[in-house]
């Protein structure tokens, strides 16, 4: 019998030991709703509009869906969120959900927060991963320019210095407090810069151990050879590879963009090239785990089946600091609690900051569910299996 035998994505028992009836009716409201297309399309502009003017739903959103996906408003209140988790032997990644900003103040105001995450986790071990987006503390036209090419004038290199200045003091104390921190992926047409700055920094810091990562989206055809390439560079050059491995985000804006631009669609021509370029990744980072640590960032069954599996094979420790499955706070617990149950080692994205701030997230969360073919139902069917079991 393989000892994966035992693990089972349907035991709701252990998927919601931590969830009270409560969270469990709450949840099943939530992910009700979600589910009807029609309200998420409406939701966003009016939400935006009833904040803009002043009325008072705030509370409800924090009673509501800003309670089931995301940890708090500071990294104080998630503090409840992370011991419940840990408690489920599942690690909390503090995610500062701050987006979409072009300010000075407030790039320096989040690299602030991001150091903040990076000393909270230092002293827990429940936070085994700190993340950011370079876009929280650098301006997207400016990597956008970057990108493109395009000669920076003296006051755009001054600022582009910035930028890598905040970068590096995250990174700096990261690798101060041996707290690993994963750069997250974005648009294609600013991803070239944020993987150049990111090898940059896995260069200065992960020559002993993973401090920083850089994310790799698979729905892009391109990305398992930037992976192959950018082992290859590190183990020529004499450090670990840090490396993300998730599917993607921003699907429908990149292909939407490539049709505009009149440009190859950097996106895989269907999700079967996805789903195996993926699991390909996942089967070379475990080939390669002494020099490449790597977080599985995944709400697929298959995938998280496949790397269990292939560390049982491979006699790979459950417990090898090089290998973490991820899944979103509020999704896919049936995976994160079963998984930690046998003992990987599993980590939760747990989004925090103002209400207001937050809600593009909330929105992204919400509209990606009902594009993910099954996921709401899957979720839905294991709550209303979880309710029938404690009231049977």
């Amino acid at each position: 019998m393989s000892p994966n035998d035992k693990l089972s994505f349907e035991n709701t028992e252990i998927a919601f030991r931590h969830s009270s009836n409560t969270d469990l009716n709450r949840a099943y409201w939530l992910f009700r709703v979600i589910n009807v297309n029609f309200l998420v399309k409406i939701g966003p502009p009016i939400t935006n509009f009833a904040i803009k003017i002043g009325l008072p739903i705030k509370g409800l959103i924090k009673a509501t869906i800003f309670k089931h996906f995301c940890g708090g408003e500071t990294i104080t209140e998630c503090n409840q969120t992370i011991k419940n988790l840990a408690d489920g032997k599942v690690g909390t990644i503090l995610d500062y959900s701050i987006e979409g900003e072009d300010d000075e103040t407030v790039f320096d105001n989040t690299r602030d927060e991001i150091i903040r995450t990076v000393i909270r986790a230092s002293k827990d071990k429940a936070i085994p991963l700190t993340v950011f987006k370079v876009t929280g503390v650098g301006r997207f036209g400016l990597l956008e320019r970057i990108d493109e090419g395009i000669k920076l004038n003296v006051d755009e290199q001054l600022e582009w210095q910035t930028v890598q200045d905040r970068v590096l003091a995250i990174c700096e104390m990261a690798h101060s407090e041996g707290v690993p921190v994963m750069i997250d992926a974005e648009e294609s047409w600013i991803q070239k810069t944020i993987d150049d700055l990111a090898l940059n920094m896995m260069r200065f810091f992960n020559k002993e151990k993973a401090i920083v990562y850089n994310t790799y989206q698979l729905y892009r055809h391109d990305k398992l050879a930037s992976l192959v390439t950018d082992h290859t560079i590190a183990e020529s050059e004499g450090f670990i590879l840090g490396a993300k491995i998730v599917r993607g985000a921003y699907m429908e804006k990149e292909r939407k963009r490539a049709e505009e631009k009149d440009y190859p669609s950097p996106i895989q021509p269907d999700k079967a090239s996805t789903d195996r370029d993926y699991n390909d990744a996942l089967i070379y980072c475990a080939d390669n785990v002494a020099s490449i640590a790597f977080v599985a960032g995944t709400h697929n069954e298959d995938s998280c089946r496949l790397l269990a599996d292939l560390l049982n094979e491979k006699k790979i420790d459950h417990k090898n600091p090089h290998v973490f499955f991820s899944q979103l706070l509020g999704m896919s617990d049936n995976l994160s609690f079963n998984l930690a149950n046998a003992n990987y080692n599993v980590a939760k994205y747990v989004p925090y900051g103002p209400i207001k701030a937050v809600l593009p997230y909330l929105f992204r969360r919400a509209q990606e569910n009902t594009a993910i073919a099954g996921q709401m139902s899957r979720e839905l069917s294991l709550i209303v299996k979880e309710k029938k079991r404690r009231n049977s």
